[in-house]
């Protein structure tokens, strides 16, 4: 009913989003299964490309985007089960999900890591109450622990660049002058695992991801029959890879602690960063990055400017799959 993660669908139901995706794009699809009906879109955070392309693909599928920003234009919103609300938020998502589910058939939630409390914000709370309470499909636009809808793109750019079929994909962490949520690291490598590529996640010693995900990533790929490594070598990891992934990501064990993070990660400034010179070393390899992206600190002007780069595909992607992910939703 819901679309939270990929973790839930076959490796037939994403290569299913995908084709779907791809029909879209081309023009061949033009149904409108949305005709006379609304879809929320429930940001607690700020958006370009989710946003846009979200309002843009409800348009297209003949429906009505009603978008809503929590404390802004509708009320605070409470998640936690049994508080007191004598404190600064105005109304519980208990209420705020079922009320819009009367008005709409489906609600997207964009709510990032605060990055303050690991253990509780990589169980997804405020995502999963709206889960729990709404009885309308729920697609997550981004959560402290995925964004299902980044990496369905993502992986649509990768088939639709270099074909089907298994390719040498590289993760690579790079630096940041801050701590930023592991969403799109977490779901990109879930979907690679997925699809039966060989992924190969490079980052610093310390930057790791979430174990319980990396013990579900590794044990998808081996179902898909592709492969999982972690590299600490920043210029090995390039060697030979045909799809350059740049995020920057957070450590767990900093997390809640961002002046100490901040000052760890210097040490790697100007080393992790995807440049001329590590792109060399690959097997011609496509670039990609989510967006926003910071010039000349995770990627080299010369990179993302040049013919490799495909992060505007990808980014026009977002909309083609979120209309497939919408269209698959609504014919459950």
């Amino acid at each position: 009913m819901h679309f939270l993660s990929t973790a839930n669908l076959s490796r037939t139901e994403l290569d299913r989003l995908i084709e779907s995706a791809l029909q879209f794009k081309r023009g061949v699809d033009q149904s409108k299964p949305l005709a006379g009906k609304s879809v929320a879109l429930v940001f607690f955070n700020p958006s370009l490309r989710t946003r846009a392309s979200m309002q843009v693909g409800i348009y297209e599928l003949g429906g009505n985007p009603v978008v809503l920003e929590p404390g802004g234009t509708s009320w605070t919103l409470e998640h936690r089960e049994g508080v007191v609300m004598d404190s600064d938020k105005t109304e519980h998502v208990a209420e705020f999900a079922r009320v819009l589910g009367r008005y709409c058939v489906a609600i997207g939630v964009r709510t990032f890591a605060a990055l303050k409390n690991w253990e509780e914000e990589r169980t997804d709370p405020i995502l999963n109450a709206f889960a729990k309470y709404s009885e309308a499909p729920i697609i997550n636009l981004e959560s402290a622990m995925h964004h299902p809808c980044q990496a369905m793109a993502d992986m649509m750019t990768i088939r639709e660049k270099l074909g089907a079929g298994r390719k040498k994909i590289l993760l690579t962490w790079a630096w940041h002058p801050k701590p930023l949520p592991m969403a799109v690291p977490n779901s990109f490598a879930l979907a690679a695992s997925q699809i039966g590529h060989d992924l190969v996640i490079a980052h610093p010693p310390g930057y790791e991801l979430d174990d319980e995900l990396m013990e579900d990533v590794r044990t998808r790929a081996v179902e898909a029959g592709g492969t999982v490594t972690v590299q600490h070598d920043i210029d090995r990891a390039f060697n030979g890879a045909q799809v350059v992934y740049a995020k920057s990501w957070g450590s767990k064990t900093f997390y809640g602690a961002m002046e100490k993070e901040i000052a760890e990660r210097k040490q790697y400034r100007g080393r992790w960063i995807v440049d001329e010179a590590k792109m060399a070393r690959t097997d011609s390899a496509i670039f990609m990055h989510c967006l926003p992206v910071r010039r000349n600190v995770i990627v080299a002007d010369g990179v993302i400017d040049s013919s490799s780069s495909v992060v505007i595909d990808e980014a026009e992607n977002r909309l083609y799959v979120q209309k497939a992910i919408l269209t698959s939703l609504l014919s459950q």
